[in-house]
Order: structure tokens, then C-alpha cells, then sequence
């Protein structure tokens, strides 16, 4: 029950009661939902941005949410470091590898280029973490298609490392007779004298003085194509072609070793010194043949000699003097 509330009239020298006005009373109760209704939002919205609301579902989704923003974090460092690691080995790629084989660096914008066409990622849109989310799984498909132009280039480097194992076993790279067996290089490639005419002719190969019988072998890994006597002057001979345009001719032997259509290999004993055919003594005539024509067999001896074993053969080889064959 309200208090009663009176005042002192002194006219009529007694207390009456006093008597609230409606405007008054309308206005207080304005006032007090005013003030409760503001309480009520103040309260609302502390209560709202506080825990003391959500069900333990709620609780549960948000540590969730927030496991998740932190696997985000770091597979984005992650990713950093897969990115370096794909730099650095495509820069290795391009610049040592290709560059050795001789082959074509793969271009920046092929390495890193994205995905045309559809929209890819229409359906990580409309999500709290879109941006994140989507910007996330872009540099993991482009990481992805860099790891596969990487490993087509490696398996293609790979190839080419074969390729060029096999050139470097095929090309003539030996002397054909051990030098501890060499009599002496006799003559050398280019005009020499014939030494049945004496006429100024030219020598297509160089000749090795030895002793009937003295081992001679493939300076490169190759195939057997001709191991006969067939061809004019050059007596019982044998021919290996080592591919990649590159063939050999031992010449003047006096028994082989193989047989036509045999492999060998660089090192392999492939017959022995004679003097059959158009020879003036024992020796072996030797010929290296690139696209079908005769070039100094000179250059390919990398493989067996010393500086100055190769200087002597060198000096030995300019002179133009008398062939044997």
C-alpha cells in the first residue's frame, strides 16, 4: 500500500492529504519502464557477449571454431614453407638442370598460373571465414599443380639423363690399342704419301703400328654392323655403329673377335692387330665416321690418355709422312 502524504494548511490551521496529479503518475511510470527496458538491453547484451548464456553445444562449436582458425594459422606457415622449398627447386631446375641437358626452362607463368574458367570455390562463398577459406584452398591448388609440372619436369630430366649416359658410353672416347702395346702412331689423319703409288693422297683415319696379334678394342659402346672382308683395301675390318650418328672402322686385322649384329662395349676386345687387305706391315687402321662423313679421329681420345701422351699423338699425328695402308 502506498504512503499517505499530507501538508500543513495554515488556513484552515489543520493537515490535508495530498492528492498525486495524473500526469505525474503517467509520467513516473514512463520513466520506470524507460529505466527498465534500458536495464534489460544493458543486461541482454552483457549476457549475450558473455558465456554465461550458451549451452555446452555452443561452448563445444566455439573451441571448435577456434581449433580450427588455429590449423588454419598453421598450415598457412606451412604452405610458406612448401612454397620456398618449390622455389628453390624449380630455380635449381631451370637454371642447373635444363640448363645442363640443354633443355627449355619452364616459364614463371606456366609454374604458377591459376585455374580459368568456372568458379572453383562458389561453394566455400557465404561462410563467416569465406575469404580465408577460399584464398587458402587457391595456393593449395596452385602448390598442387606446381608439384606436378616439377615432377613432369624431373621425370623429363630424367630421360635426359639416361639419353645423355648412353651418348657419353656410345661416343669413341679410347685409343683403340693400349699404348703400352703401341709400337708408334704411324700416321695420322689428312694428305700423306701412298705407300704403294707415292702419290699425295688423303688418309681418312690414323694408323697404329703393333705387333700381329696385339688386342684391339671398342672405344665406345655400339653395335657390330660389318666384321668381314668385304670392302676394298681395307682387308678384314670391323664397323660399330654407336648411334647418334657415330660410327667406328678397325681395319687390317687379322682375326675378330665378334660377329655382326653383336653389342659391346667401350673396352671390349673386338679382334687383334693384322696386315690383311691394301697394307704395307702390321698396323690398324682406324676411322671415326659422324653423319656419314670421315673426321679426325684425333679429338676422341679424352678417355685414355694423359696431356701428354695426347701432346705426343698430337705431334705425331701433323706430320705427313708415309701411310700404311
Amino acid at each position: 500500500m502506498s504512503k499517505v502524504k499530507y501538508y500543513y494548511d495554515p488556513d484552515t490551521l489543520s493537515y490535508r492529504k495530498i492528492e498525486a496529479k495524473k500526469s505525474r503518475k503517467y509520467r513516473n511510470i514512463l520513466f520506470f519502464l524507460m529505466g527498465a527496458a534500458l536495464f534489460g538491453f544493458l543486461g541482454l547484451t552483457v549476457l549475450l557477449n558473455t558465456n554465461l548464456l550458451n549451452t555446452p553445444r555452443e561452448l563445444s562449436l566455439q573451441r571448435e571454431v577456434k581449433n580450427y582458425e588455429l590449423q588454419f594459422e598453421l598450415l598457412d606457415k606451412k604452405m610458406e614453407q612448401i612454397e620456398q622449398v618449390l622455389t628453390n627447386i624449380e630455380d635449381r631446375d631451370n637454371n642447373i638442370y635444363r640448363l645442363y641437358f640443354e633443355a627449355n626452362p619452364i616459364p614463371e607463368e606456366q609454374r604458377r598460373a591459376g585455374f580459368g574458367g568456372v568458379n572453383r570455390y562458389k561453394s566455400l562463398e557465404g561462410f563467416n571465414n569465406s575469404e580465408m577459406i577460399i584464398s587458402t584452398t587457391k595456393r593449395l591448388d596452385i602448390i598442387q599443380k606446381q608439384m606436378v609440372i616439377q615432377s613432369k619436369s624431373l621425370d623429363e630430366i630424367t630421360k635426359l639423363a639416361e639419353e645423355k649416359e648412353k651418348l657419353l658410353a656410345a661416343i669413341p672416347a679410347i685409343q683403340p690399342i693400349n699404348n703400352e702395346k703401341l709400337t708408334r702412331m704411324a700416321s695420322g689423319f689428312g694428305w700423306r704419301s701412298d705407300p704403294f703409288t707415292k702419290a699425295r693422297k688423303m688418309h681418312w683415319g690414323m694408323d697404329f703400328t703393333a705387333p700381329k696379334g696385339i688386342p684391339i678394342y671398342a672405344t665406345g659402346d655400339g653395335k657390330v654392323i660389318r666384321a668381314d672382308n668385304g670392302a676394298s683395301g681395307y682387308g678384314k675390318h670391323i664397323r660399330i655403329d654407336h648411334g647418334y650418328g657415330y660410327m667406328t672402322l678397325y681395319a687390317h686385322l687379322s682375326k675378330y673377335n665378334v660377329k655382326k649384329r653383336q653389342k659391346v662395349k667401350r673396352g671390349d676386345l673386338i679382334g687383334f692387330v693384322g696386315s690383311t687387305g691394301r697394307s704395307e706391315a702390321p698396323h690398324l687402321h682406324y676411322e671415326v665416321w659422324k653423319d656419314d662423313a670421315r673426321i679426325n679421329p684425333i679429338n676422341f681420345y679424352y678417355g685414355s690418355l694423359t696431356a701428354e701422351e695426347f701432346e705426343n699423338m698430337l705431334k705425331y699425328a701433323s706430320q705427313e709422312n708415309q701411310s700404311l695402308d
